[in-house]
């Protein structure tokens, strides 16, 4: 693990550029044993970029981290390790390690953002409360950001529907900001929640992280629901990383004369997200009010071998992205369209957009 934390202290170095060098390289342990030489010509990177790494002060670093998280019991989740998120290792920029205190399954079936302004007015508050005790029957984990305002209600409000719930720092895991929210933290953790942060253990909130970690709220979720925000915010960003990741938006609409409903107006006007006004609109446009469940002209239909096996994988699941199916199908994306082709034809699989199929 040393040398994969280690990866996430160079310099100069940010998740796409490492991703990019990884493919290219049979282990992360590589990129510290190998000569910038031989680094250069395996991973394409320039001298420069090289030579500006100092990897020795990145295993140095990645140590003291390591022994950090160990008296702490946070674990760092490496990009290719299994724990790690499959949403967000979907993401381009999804970063190479992150650190998660809390039991809470990042890999759940059903992971769903509640996001909104700091600054929420009583309408906000009584949708975010109706709206998550109303998803209790599908049992989603509820992703948030600790901030004060929609995000802090969406994590009580899930404590109080006894629901997972996850909170994404703008900071390091040994710290909680606002200072605020110091007790909603520990309840989170004390019921099956989990911490989650991109950033080093003793990293200091700083005004520029909170709109970077809201791609990690985008990315582990399956669908991004904005409760109230104004014209500009960083619910409007994670927002925007949704549809960028190719996730359901939705938005509550609000009075065109309250300015803490602007932003989700004109998300649901520009149609980057769709409108909605309660769980039960939620649920059916993501599918969940139930299990998918193969249907009598499925059951009857006449299936090759392979469209069998793919099947077999996808019944196991609420839904796989076509990588993931791939993987567990041991067959390459290129064949694996061909056959879900044919079984869409069938009525037996559906595509929910993005690359995600299910049964139907």
């Amino acid at each position: 693990m040393l040398e994969k934390v280690a990866l996430s202290f160079l310099k100069g170095m940010g998740p796409v550029r490492i991703n990019t060098a990884l493919s290219k390289l049979a282990t992360a342990e590589a990129f510290f044993k190998e000569s910038l030489s031989d680094l250069q010509r395996l991973t394409g990177l320039t001298v420069r970029q090289l030579s500006t790494m100092d990897r020795q002060s990145a295993l140095i670093s990645a140590e003291k981290e390591l022994e950090a998280c160990d008296k702490k019991g946070i674990t760092p989740l490496f990009f290719l390790d299994e724990r790690y998120p499959r949403r967000l290792r979907q993401c381009p920029d999804a970063p190479i390690v992150i650190y998660q205190k809390g039991p809470a399954d990042l890999n759940a079936r059903r992971l769903v953002a509640v996001v909104g302004t700091r600054s929420c007015t009583e309408y906000g508050r009584e949708i975010v409360k109706e709206f998550i005790s109303d998803l209790v029957g599908a049992t989603p984990v509820v992703v948030s950001g600790l901030a004060l305002g929609i995000d802090a209600l969406a994590h009580e409000a899930s404590l109080k529907s006894k629901l997972s719930t996850v909170a994404v720092l703008g900071h390091g895991l040994n710290d909680v900001f606002p200072t605020k929210n110091w007790s909603l933290a520990q309840n989170i953790l004390e019921n099956q929640g989990a911490m989650v942060s991109e950033y080093s253990l003793f990293s200091k909130p700083t005004r520029g992280n909170f709109p970077v970690r809201n791609r990690i709220i985008a990315g582990l979720s399956d669908a991004i629901v904005v409760v109230e925000s104004k014209d500009r915010g960083g619910s409007l960003i994670t927002a925007e990383l949704g549809n960028d990741y190719y996730r359901d938006v939705f938005a509550f609409p609000g009075s065109v004369k309250q300015r803490h409903s602007a932003g989700c107006n004109a998300l649901i006007r520009q149609q980057k997200a769709h409108l909605v006004t309660g769980a039960k609109d939620f649920l059916n446009i993501m599918g969940w009010g139930g299990l998918h469940k193969t249907t009598q002209r499925a059951i009857m239909a006449e299936f090759t071998i392979e469209e069998k096996e793919v099947l077999e994988v996808l019944k196991g699941y609420e839904h796989l992205y076509l990588d993931e199916l791939a993987e567990q199908c041991c067959k390459p994306t290129s064949q694996l369209m061909g056959i879900l082709l044919g079984l869409e034809l069938k009525g037996s699989v559906v595509s929910l957009g993005g690359n995600k199929y299910a049964v139907h």
